[in-house]
């Protein structure tokens, strides 16, 4: 014998909530570094005498990068041409002159090393990497100071971000291409 089975569609009856509207919060949305410092900008005088833009942070933060060196600088735009990397003096930190030089490169080419300070943590890499980042760095903190200096600082090559790092070593080589001595015999 086959039963059947019959289907019963049962309905309930549910008493219908008051549902209250749902009032969402628009979020605002973050303005970048560089809107937020375009926006604060204090206009130049009418003799066309430059001023430095005004920010309410009082200072500017960029990142330069090179090789396995990652430099963080906050450029303050009312200084007197303190440098100070890691905490310690510009000098002492790069003790070498060739060093200095890398780092001094950008200031020195549009004019700023005695207007700003600039504070420098920079990490990884050794010291030329780092110098060299720190003037990435730095490069891109004038840029958003004064959008003018680009063609400058393009020219110089201090914006563009060296990308030549070391090739990594091969299975079968001593290292990133040289092969093993071959013997004949």
């Amino acid at each position: 014998m086959t039963t059947t089975a019959i289907k019963k569609t049962v309905t309930k009856t549910v008493p219908k909530k008051t549902v209250k509207p749902v009032v969402k919060k628009i979020p605002t949305v973050p303005k970048t570094k560089i809107e937020h410092h375009v926006s604060h900008a204090v206009k130049p005088k009418e003799t066309g005498e430059k001023v430095l833009p005004k920010t309410s942070y009082d200072f500017i933060a960029t990142v330069g990068r090179r090789k396995e060196a990652v430099a963080r600088v906050r450029l303050y735009a009312k200084g007197s041409g303190q440098i100070t990397i890691n905490n310690l003096e510009f000098q002492k930190y790069f003790s070498t002159y060739d060093y200095q030089l890398i780092v001094m490169q950008p200031l020195k080419l549009v004019g700023l090393d005695t207007k700003v300070d600039i504070r420098v943590k920079v990490s990884g890499g050794g010291k030329t990497g780092q110098a060299e980042a720190v003037r990435h760095g730095i490069a891109r903190a004038i840029l958003i100071l004064d959008e003018e200096l680009r063609k400058n600082l393009r020219t110089a090559g201090f914006l563009t971000r060296d990308s030549r790092v070391k090739e990594r070593k091969k299975y079968g080589l001593k290292k990133a291409r040289r092969a093993p001595q071959f013997s004949k015999r």
